[in-house]
């Protein structure tokens, strides 16, 4: 019995061990107030950019840019991934906008007009001025020169209806409606990654990492190292938030008062 003791504390003192490594500690940098309907994140160069009312705004306390297009409607995605090189996707109007640093329009492409048909509902910059889209007509990723307009489709039609999506210069990422997560590369290779918990909101680091949002708590995955387990959770201190941004270990909560940028050091 003295025996069982011993092995039932040893036993406890490792899950609570264990449970409190599965927290990510992190501090906090800086409070950024500001009135926004939506935050799209934070670039290299230390602004940040906001919808309100419909206007994008990019600013860093300072400086400030506004651009407005009430002709197209709402803006269903920002892209940020290259500052030089904003992307502005109004999904109504079937157009993208690109905007150089200043917010001024240096390209306006309404894929309704293009030579092959082309109905977007995925919408991303990609290298060697490229666009990512997702065509709804075919179901299948296709990429745009917009220097060139050409287009050409890169990937086989894709099974189920797109949840949630992402990309950079170099691969597309999707949720599916089962939250399964695949990416697609500038080649058109196609590979599962493996299935993603429910989720409110999400961020893809890469192809084995991700921050997602369940009911106001933030979890960190790695499925590299944690095929089994549950996530860490990121503890913020912020109960309710709208959404967060992560990139070069800042991340970013916003609330409908403004950001709270905090340092957090990813295991």
């Amino acid at each position: 019995m003295y025996k069982n003791l011993i092995f039932l504390i040893l036993i406890s003192s490792f899950s609570v061990a264990f449970s409190q490594d599965k927290k990510i500690q992190i501090s906090t940098i800086n409070n950024i107030t500001f009135d926004a309907d939506q935050f799209s994140g934070i670039d290299s160069f230390g602004f940040s950019y906001l919808t309100k009312n419909n206007r994008f705004i990019k600013t860093n306390g300072k400086d400030a840019y506004e651009y407005k297009n009430i002709s197209l409607g709402k803006i269903t995605k920002v892209d940020i991934e290259n500052p030089l090189k904003v992307v502005l996707f109004y999904e109504d109007f079937n157009t993208v906008i690109l905007l150089d640093n200043q917010f001024n329009e240096t390209n306006r492409i309404n894929f309704s007009k293009n030579t092959a048909p082309i109905l977007a509902s995925g919408i991303g910059i990609a290298s060697q001025n490229q666009l990512w889209i997702y065509n709804t007509l075919n179901q299948q990723i296709g990429l745009y020169n917009y220097l060139k307009d050409e287009y050409k489709t890169v990937s086989t039609p894709l099974l189920g209806n797109i949840k949630y999506y992402q990309s950079n210069f170099n691969v597309f990422y999707w949720i599916d409606e089962k939250n399964n997560w695949f990416s697609c590369d500038i080649f058109g290779k196609v590979v599962a990654l493996g299935k993603i918990p429910d989720f409110d909101d999400l961020t893809i680091l890469n192809n084995h990492q991700y921050i997602f949002k369940k009911a106001n708590l933030l979890f960190f995955k790695d499925i590299s190292k944690q095929e089994i387990g549950n996530p860490f959770q990121i503890e913020i201190s912020e109960k309710t938030f709208g959404n967060f941004y992560y990139k070069d270990q800042i991340l970013s909560i916003f609330t409908f008062g403004g950001i709270t940028n905090y340092k957090i050091i990813i295991p």
